[in-house]
């Protein structure tokens, strides 16, 4: 597979919706500290997918797609939490669930493709 740049990543576009879903979930959330992080480790899934694939190094661009997927991980849980604090609800919560999963799997296959070099830069 060819890929000349980021944004034709299925798993960039899928993170950058998560993030867009996020920020307005949040929206009018008045629990500062929570909104800011929970806004900041979403957005930083796109932002390592991007920037690793700029490296233009499969080593640098692996690194960061763990990266991606620690953020991941993060949301996830914040996601849980919010849901236990009825900040959102099993509607809201099981949709951002369900994509941080399927992003974190794409994020696993997309790693493991650099190990087989099916990935390739223009």
């Amino acid at each position: 597979m060819r890929v000349s740049k980021f944004e034709d990543l299925l798993v960039w576009q899928k993170s950058i919706d998560l993030a867009i879903t996020v920020y307005k979930l949040y929206a009018k959330n008045q629990d500062w500290g929570f909104k800011n992080q929970i806004q900041r480790a979403s957005v930083s899934i796109a932002n390592n997918i991007a920037e690793g694939f700029d490296r233009s190094s499969d080593k640098e661009f692996k690194r960061f797609l763990f990266i991606a997927l620690g953020s991941a991980s993060e949301v996830r849980s914040m996601n849980y939490l919010s849901f236990k604090l009825n900040y959102v609800s099993a509607e809201e919560f099981n949709k951002c669930n369900n994509s941080l999963i399927e992003i974190s799997k794409m994020l696993n296959g997309l790693s493991r493709s650099l190990n087989r070099n099916e990935v390739k830069y223009l």
